[in-house]
């Protein structure tokens, strides 16, 4: 079994990284560590974008290129290919986000068939994404879900969201790609859940094409994922999960307590952890039936996988395993991990350096507010800075 200094072994996480790019990203996650300069950073980025000064070059040499692969998909090549050579695969994300109308979602939709074709010439590219607000207005996704009756126009509408969703699984089961639908607020999210399982139905007959999300900093997502399973085993389907912790808490909370309703977060992280984990568990006790993509920056949850895969007799390679990180983060657990022969894929987005301002700024947030993250970052390019430096 694999010992639990795997993830300690800096030279294989960081062996891509030039002495300059490690510099880099010290310099980041110190900034990062201090949340004033990062609310400063954030207020002045937004300022100077807006006032269309010229700050692009600079956002771009610096956390944009930490964190993304390029402004198009052409232009992530060369890190996708640099990330395969040491057998990690990438996770094309279009990260633009905030579109509201319907030529910018059908040409998302354009974007992301694009995309699953791209997936299709490339080995080291064998799953795509999409966010279901990134193919329709949030609105009607949340009147969807609370049973509110359509106008014509909104039927209209939404069925031309259920196009879309449909073309793309399509493709991607006759290009043979995965499918991650991303999840998202929870008062969306019961209408974004039966349509991707309406996919599961159609395109998981054979095998798992579709992956829909589970954030599991909802208390309430093992009794759905037990409920998905015994509708898919009636209805003769196999189940596709991502399962993550979550990327909504404050909103989630702060909108439970404004409309006077219980709160669907977990109580502490403690209980997040447990269902997180709980969840990891009864997929891959049922890997028959349902296949995972273990979306974590969590060292136990990792080595939970791990334990249990060996323990339940599951192959590295079965591609119905899948741990998956984001780019410029935890590189220290998707290197070794992909050293030691596990499926892994990197989430990397893309775009134009300014629509992806809004990820990258939910980023910077991210670690100041995920206690140890970029504690955690930092002293591991501490310690490759001391490595390379006792080389030298």
């Amino acid at each position: 079994m694999v010992q639990d200094t795997l993830f300690e072994n800096t030279e294989v996480a960081f062996k891509l990284k030039s002495d300059s790019e490690l510099e880099r990203a010290y310099f980041l996650f110190k900034m990062i560590s201090h949340q004033p300069l990062v609310r400063i950073g954030t207020a002045a980025t937004n300022f100077a974008l807006k006032a269309h000064l010229p700050v692009e070059g600079l956002i771009r040499a610096t956390v944009f290129d930490h964190f993304c692969g390029g402004v198009n998909e052409e232009d992530c090549l060369s890190v996708i290919d640099k990330m395969y050579t040491a057998g990690v695969c990438s996770v094309l994300d279009y990260s633009v986000e905030g579109k509201a109308i319907e030529d910018q979602f059908d040409s998302a939709k354009a974007k992301i068939l694009k995309l699953v074709d791209f997936c299709d010439e490339k080995e080291a590219m064998p799953i795509v994404v999409f966010k279901p607000t990134g193919l329709g207005r949030l609105y009607l996704f949340q009147k969807k879900g609370e049973g509110k009756a359509f106008t014509d126009i909104e039927q209209q509408e939404w069925d031309r969201i259920v196009e879309r969703y449909d073309a793309i699984c399509k493709l991607a089961k006759a290009r043979d790609v995965e499918v991650l639908i991303d999840g998202e607020e929870s008062w969306m999210q019961e209408a974004a859940d039966d349509l991707a399982e309406d996919m599961m139905k159609l395109y998981n007959t054979d095998k798992p094409i579709v992956y829909n999300t589970l954030q599991t900093y909802r208390h309430d997502r093992l009794a759905f994922l037990k409920a998905s399973h015994e509708r898919a085993k009636s209805g003769g389907y196999t189940l596709g999960y991502k399962i993550v912790r979550g990327a909504y808490m404050e909103k989630e909370r702060v909108r439970a307590e404004e409309k006077g309703y219980v709160s669907p977060i977990c109580k502490d992280k403690m209980t997040t952890d447990q269902n997180f984990n709980d969840c990891l568990l009864y997929i891959l006790d049922h890997l028959s039936a349902i296949s995972i993509f273990i979306g974590t920056h969590n060292e136990e949850s990792s080595f939970l996988a791990l334990e249990l895969m060996d323990k339940l007799g599951i192959d590295k390679k079965d591609n119905r395993v899948w741990f998956g990180q984001l780019y410029g983060m935890s590189d220290h657990i998707s290197f070794n991990l992909a050293a030691e022969g596990y499926n892994v894929a990197k989430y990397l987005p893309f775009g134009p350096v300014k629509d992806v301002m809004p990820y990258l700024i939910r980023r910077a947030e991210e670690n100041t507010s995920v206690a140890g993250q970029t504690g955690r970052e930092l002293t591991l390019l501490k310690a490759e800075r001391k490595r390379r430096k006792g080389k030298k």
